[in-house]
């Protein structure tokens, strides 16, 4: 049982518990934030679907609260279709968003999809080094020039994906549907959020980006070196 992933969902509802437990993930409910943020800590699940409604925090305000003590994946649930809202729960932590209504298919896609990106049964026991920066895979850590660099399992993600394709112009598209999956292609909000994140912890002056540089219209490139014009 031990081996199977580990699917905390947030929400007072059975309906979507049933939905998602299967042989495949060992599935928990939280009914309320305190008892979310408890299994966080004690639990420790692979990843945490949250539907935000009434009974909770706003999705911006429970993701900073569950980022306050894990970096676990986070995927918001929420009936507020807003560009504002999206933006304001993934700039607090959440990795991707989900508007209702929604079928449970494409929930379980986008599960899937975080979990193949998350790479949590599968890690790699290799090293990425490029430029500037070594990445550990397996331990999803970031070294620039010597130092560590905190970042989320999204911002690893993405960077990641950036790092393997030094000085190549990645466009949008493709970047939303590898790091966030197809259902995520329509929304440019994500990668506007999370390029910035990047750049305020990893360039040296974030108002002028020497490592990940914008290709306008196009999408984004990953400079290695500083010095790289």
């Amino acid at each position: 049982m031990t081996d199977r992933f580990r699917l905390l969902v947030v929400d007072d509802e059975l309906r979507t518990v049933r939905a998602l437990s299967s042989e495949t993930f060992e599935v928990r409910q939280a009914l309320d934030r305190q008892s979310a943020l408890t299994a966080c800590r004690t639990w420790q699940p692979h990843l945490v679907v949250a539907d935000v409604h009434r009974t909770f925090l706003s999705g911006a305000d429970l993701c900073r609260q569950m980022r306050s003590v894990s970096t676990v994946p986070i995927i918001v649930v929420s009936s507020n279709i807003a560009e504002a809202a999206k933006v304001d729960a993934l700039d607090a932590g959440a990795d991707d968003y989900v508007t209702k209504p929604f079928s449970v298919d494409e929930l379980l896609a986008r599960i899937r999809a975080a979990i193949r990106r998350r790479g949590d049964h599968q890690p790699e026991a290799t090293q990425l080094a490029v430029g500037d920066f070594r990445v550990d895979l397996a331990a999803r850590r970031v070294h620039i020039d010597g130092h560590e660099v905190r970042l989320t399992p999204k911002e690893f993600d993405l960077f990641v994906y950036l790092a393997r394709r030094p000085n190549r112009v990645i466009e949008h598209r493709r970047l939303l549907e590898e790091v966030w999956g197809e259902a995520s292609r329509d929304h440019p909000e994500y990668l506007r959020v999370y390029v910035g994140q990047l750049r305020k912890k990893l360039e040296p002056d974030p108002s002028t980006p020497r490592y990940l540089a914008t290709e306008p219209w196009v999408g984004y490139r990953f400079n290695p070196s500083a010095t790289t014009a």
